[in-house]
């Protein structure tokens, strides 16, 4: 997985050595340990015990400030933004009794297809 990606003005180090991808599952079974917890002291017991909408709030909010954070151009504050998003979004999945092996399955079935073509092999289901 090493090497260059599009737009890269410098080999970047394996994405192995950059991070932990098992994170993901880490924080997908911290958010389903919490939906049992008590909703005064869990933030995740709170949002999914207030329901979707509450939670699509969320989403809607922090997308938003990715977005801000994109037009500041700082690194560091989109990379935390992004974080919230993720977060939220690994709510909403649970939300759905889903986790991140529903992404990611549908991230592996569209990898090496243009977006293009993917986008249109949609209108057709």
């Amino acid at each position: 997985m090493g090497g260059n990606f599009p737009g890269d003005q410098k080999p970047r180090r394996d994405l192995q050595e950059m991070t932990d991808p098992a994170i993901l599952y880490r924080l997908a079974a911290t958010i389903e340990a919490r939906k049992s917890a008590n909703p005064e002291a869990s933030y995740v017991a709170r949002l999914l015990n207030e329901g979707q909408d509450k939670i699509l709030r969320k989403v809607g909010e922090e997308a938003v400030e990715i977005l801000l954070a994109s037009k500041d151009g700082d690194k560091q504050h989109i990379a935390r933004e992004t974080a919230d998003l993720w977060f939220h979004c690994l709510v909403l999945l649970a939300h759905h009794g889903l986790g991140p092996d529903a992404v990611l399955s549908e991230l592996q079935r569209r990898e090496g297809t243009s977006g293009i073509d993917e986008k249109a092999l949609r209108k057709v289901e």
